[in-house]
């Protein structure tokens, strides 16, 4: 089986597995000849973290039908202080389809947060943010940071690009002087409260949700 048995666990729901048993407890047949079903999943059972279009699926066949559809929105987040908010971004990344999620600095970042959808995610890593804009530069995507400084747009009234490359500073610091001087624009999440910031992810998952509005085809959501 090409997903392995921690991810095959899954998570529970009000005290019970989530996912499918074997197919043949599940239909009481024999399963269609189809190539992106999984021998040892049928025999088994799916119990992993995907929707229900994918149950019985290999990883791979999984990343082929994602890839068909991804959207032109890169994320990418700083990782120089071991940012545990990655594993957050990477799973919101996976929810929209997103091209890639780029870290830079460290490579090593908990994995916790993803809940295993790094497996599905296609995730690059860089350096320095030198490195991270040569990438988008390459692939003509316009960086766009998200913080709260001075100068910025508001994220709510901001137009994004399509070819865009999110820029996230991590948790605390925020992003980096490098990052702000190659972004091509800066933009802010309207903020009401008293804190100085929002949290690293979810500052990612409402920007990411901001492109899909102005960007994505919501006919093909599930």
């Amino acid at each position: 089986m090409d997903v392995g048995t921690q991810e095959a666990a899954g998570p529970t729901e009000w005290g019970q597995s989530v996912g499918v048993g074997p197919w043949a407890d599940e239909f009481g047949t024999a399963p269609p000849p189809d190539p992106r079903f999984d021998p040892e999943l049928l025999e088994n059972g799916d119990r992993r973290n995907v929707v229900d279009q994918y149950r019985y699926w290999t990883r791979d066949a999984i990343m082929a039908d994602i890839d068909a559809r991804r959207h032109p929105l890169h994320v990418a987040i700083e990782n120089f202080a071991h940012d545990a908010n990655i594993g957050t971004v990477v799973r919101t990344a996976n929810a929209f389809a997103a091209a890639a999620v780029h870290i830079v600095g460290r490579r090593r970042w908990n994995r916790r947060g993803a809940m295993v959808t790094d497996r599905y995610q296609h995730i690059h890593h860089h350096a320095s943010v030198d490195e991270l804009l040569g990438y988008a530069r390459s692939e003509g995507l316009t960086v766009v940071a998200v913080d709260n400084t001075p100068g910025s747009v508001r994220l709510e009234t901001a137009t994004l690009p399509r070819a865009c490359m999110l820029l996230f500073g991590q948790e605390g610091p925020g992003i980096s002087e490098r990052a702000r001087d190659v972004a091509t624009m800066t933009v802010s999440i309207a903020q009401f409260g008293s804190t100085r910031s929002v949290n690293a992810g979810v500052a990612a998952g409402i920007a990411m949700h901001a492109w899909v509005q102005q960007h994505a085809d919501l006919s093909r959501a599930w």
